[in-house]
């Protein structure tokens, strides 16, 4: 891979900026050690955007909403980077959702940055290096960085708890037990959209915004913040702008603003820590008298022979053996 050029990445140049992600994106452990340095190369330029999560049932519209909302703060003036989560092929491990023909309009304007990115199988279906696209996406200058997630489940509390802000996009047909969703997300959410309110569902989706309402009172949320719920119609551009005044608003209130800083030490302190369990995972997995003892204990674990646990902690063992200073 050829070596990222730093400065046109910091200029905002998009080709630098999908190397650059590409790059941390590879498990080639040369590539890591080289995507590690380029972090800490730009790790000054980071953290200035406003990090917005965005998720939703399936059919809810979610790209539709992202792309007539990323055009609306771009007409605001702002630069907008999309990292949409992917289901991975089974076959090339790529992203099979193609969000740049799904977002076909923001895609082309210069001032946008769409980057869909494989789960690879990750817990969730959150994208392992999510949180380093996040990173390059703020250091090339992009004021607003919007993580749309693939649905509704694991991958929303992942999501959560890398971002500033976490919408819940909903449709009009309001019932069915909150059509899914669990209370926990409902706890995530920092804000309701019902969206698809146009046509024959405008009447729906005012009778969903009640229903939602009465259900937020029922979950706990952050005391600095009380949830709204809004409706929209992506397709008809309607009431996109109040989206984002009530977004907004969160981001300049400055009541919240010492809250928001914690909140962003928190969620570095928890990818630290998942980061440790990943990369000793990777440090087990490529020591070969290590790989060949957790073989065997994967034999006995099937035969019924052995405990999990004894076996989890065999492996661990072997690895700190091997590893011992002479």
């Amino acid at each position: 891979m050829s070596t990222i050029d730093i400065d046109k990445l910091l200029q905002g140049n998009r080709r630098s900026l999908a190397k650059a992600i590409t790059l941390t994106e590879s498990s080639l452990e040369t590539h890591r050690k080289q995507a590690q340095a380029l972090l800490d190369s730009v790790l000054p330029h980071t953290g200035k955007s406003l990090r917005i999560g965005i998720t939703g049932v399936p059919g809810v519209g979610k790209s539709t909403f992202i792309e007539a909302f990323g055009l609306h703060l771009i007409s605001q003036g702002k630069k907008v980077a999309v990292l949409a989560v992917d289901p991975s092929s089974p076959i090339t491990g790529g992203s099979i959702l193609g969000d740049k023909t799904r977002m076909e309009l923001l895609s082309q304007n210069d001032n946008a940055f769409i980057r869909p990115s494989p789960t690879s199988g990750s817990l969730g279906g959150v994208a392992q290096k999510t949180r380093e696209a996040l990173l390059l996406c703020e250091a090339a200058g992009y004021d607003i960085t919007i993580i749309e997630t693939v649905g509704v489940g694991q991958s929303e509390y992942q999501v959560s708890g890398m971002v500033d802000f976490f919408l819940v996009l909903m449709l009009p047909n309001a019932g069915d037990e909150l059509q899914g969703i669990k209370k926990g997300i409902l706890e995530l959410a920092d804000s309701i959209i019902v969206n698809k309110a146009d046509g024959a569902c405008e009447l729906l989706a005012r009778q969903a915004k009640i229903h939602y309402q009465n259900a937020l009172h029922f979950v706990s949320h952050k005391q600095q913040w009380t949830p709204s719920v809004l409706t929209c119609s992506a397709l008809e551009k309607r009431n996109i702008d109040e989206a984002w005044s009530l977004i907004s608003g969160y981001f300049e209130s400055e009541d919240l603003a010492e809250f928001r800083q914690n909140k962003r030490k928190h969620q570095d302190l928890e990818w630290m820590q998942s980061l440790i369990h990943e990369l000793l995972d990777i440090r087990l997995n490529n020591d070969a008298n290590c790989a060949r003892k957790k073989t065997q204990l994967i034999q006995q674990v099937e035969l019924g022979k052995m405990t999990p646990l004894k076996a989890a902690t065999e492996t661990i063992n072997s690895f700190f053996t091997s590893n011992k200073p002479n």
